[in-house]
């Protein structure tokens, strides 16, 4: 029997409307729960075969548990690994990279020292920074946010400089990052499934959290809605993640892509609504059934297999394509080299037997 096991935390509607809906299917050898463990044994592997993440983030725990699982053949939804090494300012770089917009954005040294620091350890570090070039580029209208955070902890929303300081002297030994806040006219959050499914969701971040997805919006353009759909795609399959939300704020009908690491996003019924959580719940029902079909899945024993096993295996397909490509003219060139031995054979066989008939019609 495989199963598909729902790790989470203190959320309620999602992991079990996900268990419910996977064994309603009635699906022969395939049943969902709830995932329970205790101490991890080095030499015994987890029961599951797929296990979706909602909490690894917050408990150090969940996440080695993961990782020792995925070692063992278990696939992840979202893979442990990867979003292990992931940070926030790294995906504003890839965004840049790949062509999607994002507002300026900078990273900033930490306020205070880390833990086990002192002056010595900031040797590197440029001092004093030079705050006039960071407001040149940003501007003084922006969000002080963590380098890894989510939910909106320790997010400030400042105007001016005085408000900036005020803030980034609140972070602690944080590292943060400091973003030029866009003056959107319309804002989208998108689940994105599979790395393939996009579902768009008009959203107000600037309302109270339980009314943030808009209820009754307007027509939106094709265009713009196209174009969104692309580049959420195009972000969640350069980042490797199965589960993610993308946020996108439009100004100028641009849509600047502001918040993208999300692999454990909010689909809570009670905020995201009944459409939105009927469709998230298909979705990666869909998606576990999907991957438990490939499990267990044993990568390569190397970190950089673990990172992303599905890049490494249509790295491989990629390079035995193209080694079949190499022997295929190979193998072109030797029939051409046949039918060419064929051809010239021929006419020589002709021209003696047309010899003579041509002597004996002149006889």
């Amino acid at each position: 029997m495989k199963k598909i096991g729902i790790l989470f935390g203190m959320e309620n509607s999602f992991p079990s409307a996900l268990v419910e809906h996977i064994n309603a299917r009635n699906i022969s050898g395939l049943q969902a729960e709830f995932v329970l463990t205790g101490a991890v044994r080095l030499d015994k592997a987890p029961a599951y075969s797929v296990i979706v993440d909602r909490i690894s983030h917050d408990i150090p725990f969940y996440r080695a548990f993961l990782k020792h699982a995925a070692i063992n053949g278990t696939i992840i939804i979202n893979n442990p690994f990867w979003w292990s090494a992931d940070d926030k300012f790294f995906n504003y770089t890839l965004a840049h990279k790949l062509g999607v917009a994002v507002p300026p954005t900078v990273i900033l040294p930490h306020k205070e020292l880390p833990i086990g620091t002192n002056n010595r350890s900031m040797r590197n570090l440029e001092f004093p920074l030079d705050w006039d070039s960071v407001f040149a580029y940003v501007g003084e209208h922006g969000f002080l946010k963590p380098i890894d955070g989510g939910g909106w902890r320790d997010v400030y929303h400042v105007r001016g400089r005085a408000e900036f300081f005020r803030a980034y002297d609140q972070s602690r030994d944080m590292c943060m990052i400091y973003q030029k806040a866009i003056d959107f006219t319309d804002y989208f959050r998108c689940y994105v499934v599979g790395q393939k499914k996009v579902h768009i969701m008009p959203y107000d971040p600037r309302k109270p959290h339980a009314e943030r997805y808009v209820q009754n919006p307007p027509a939106y353009g094709n265009k713009l809605l196209k174009r969104i759909e692309r580049d959420a795609l195009t972000l969640c399959r350069a980042l490797g993640y199965d589960l993610n939300t993308v946020e996108f704020a439009v100004e100028n009908g641009i849509p600047y892509a502001i918040d993208f690491m999300n692999p454990a996003p909010d689909a809570d019924l009670s905020s995201v609504g009944q459409v939105n959580f009927d469709w998230i719940v298909r979705e990666v029902a869909d998606l576990a059934i999907a991957k438990s079909k490939l499990a267990p899945h044993v990568p390569e024993l190397r970190w950089q297999a673990f990172l992303g096993a599905d890049v490494a295996t249509a790295k491989k397909k990629s390079v035995a394509k193209k080694k079949s490509a190499k022997k295929k003219p190979a193998k072109e060139k030797s029939a051409s080299k046949e039918k060419a031995k064929s051809a010239a054979a021929k006419p020589k066989t002709r021209a003696r037997q047309a010899e003579p008939q041509a002597v004996e019609v002149a006889g």
